[in-house]
């Protein structure tokens, strides 16, 4: 099926994406000054074509509503000056939410939405109410409409078959589907030019370019996690297996082992956001707090993220220049 939004999709959607933390200061606000930061570095020196803005990895559910739209106008604004996309997150689980800020991101001219499966009671998950939730959400915009499923966040594995009656809406163009690869390959398959599948694995991404042909990472914080302005490694495999080079691809990606152990093995339980924040910090990004519930790191914590990251060989170069 074509449309205006599936076709702007397929042109839009197009390298890596990343998915996006919210800074916040020490009181707890949002940092709008650091945050205006991150995006030029993002979007700038490490060359990441769109952003996936607050987002589960962003916090999105620690933030008002007001505070959701001034982050995604303040990215839709810095990404003009690099012609970069965005897609805002308008997840809630209330529908009136989602389709405020699905209104509001239309308005401020982004490029996409996207809309994480609802948690649902009562074994309401049927694939008839997943389908008119997203059939009524797509009436409401013009703009291409993201799914989004992570089963262990919301309780059930969008199906396959279903992820494909879905693709009949015009405007629903992608998916984020955090699901294990065997899933997500037998969809990518099915879907054909219907929809745009992805996930949000790193690992798994030189793979999914070479043997699914996928053209978009969507998404998470690999981009500027793995990455500075003087070691892009991430964008060099990319493009290496974009253009057939297989064999120097695989090099590369071999090559960042160690920056991704150094990434898993410092991170304590239950503390993502606080853990990925503080690495943002000492590869000289802003960084920043934690909202609760989420907890923040402890010394001993931030210590052991230090070795791991000066052990990792991660070339810093010109990103410490942002500090």
């Amino acid at each position: 099926m074509n449309s205006v939004a599936k076709t702007k999709a397929r042109e839009r959607l197009r390298g890596i994406w990343a998915a996006t933390l919210t800074p916040f200061r020490g009181d707890h606000a949002v940092d709008e000054d650091g945050w205006r930061r991150n995006l030029r570095h993002w979007y700038g020196p490490l060359g990441i074509r769109g952003l996936f803005v607050n987002g589960k990895q962003g916090e999105f559910s620690s933030m008002t509503v007001a505070e959701r739209k001034r982050s995604a106008q303040i990215a839709v604004e810095e990404a003009a000056a690099y012609g970069g996309g965005v897609m805002v997150s308008c997840s809630d689980q209330s529908l009136d939410t989602v389709l405020e800020l699905a209104q509001h991101a239309q308005d401020i001219g982004a490029d996409h939405i996207v809309v994480h499966t609802p948690l649902l009671y009562f074994g309401a998950h049927s694939d008839d109410t997943l389908y008119e939730y997203y059939r009524h959400i797509a009436a409401q915009v013009d703009l291409g409409v993201v799914l989004w499923n992570q089963p262990p966040d919301c309780g059930y594995l969008l199906q396959p078959d279903l992820c494909l009656r879905l693709a009949q809406i015009p405007n629903v163009v992608a998916i984020k589907y955090s699901v294990p690869r065997e899933t997500y390959a037998a969809l990518s398959r099915l879907a054909g030019d219907s929809l745009i599948v992805s996930t949000s694995n790193e690992e798994e991404w030189l793979d999914n370019i070479l043997e699914l042909g996928w053209q978009v990472y969507l998404c998470s914080t690999p981009p500027y996690l793995l990455q500075t302005a003087a070691d892009r490694r991430m964008h060099e495999y990319t493009e290496l297996a974009m253009k057939g080079e297989t064999v120097k691809a695989r090099a590369v990606h071999a090559s960042l082992n160690p920056v991704r152990q150094a990434l898993k093995s410092s991170r304590p339980p239950g503390k993502a956001a606080a853990h990925q924040k503080y690495w943002q910090e000492l590869l000289g990004q802003v960084g920043g707090a934690v909202r609760r519930p989420l907890l923040a790191l402890t010394d001993a914590e931030k210590a052991a993220m230090r070795a791991a990251f000066e052990a990792c060989g991660l070339k810093t170069g010109a990103a410490r220049a942002l500090a």
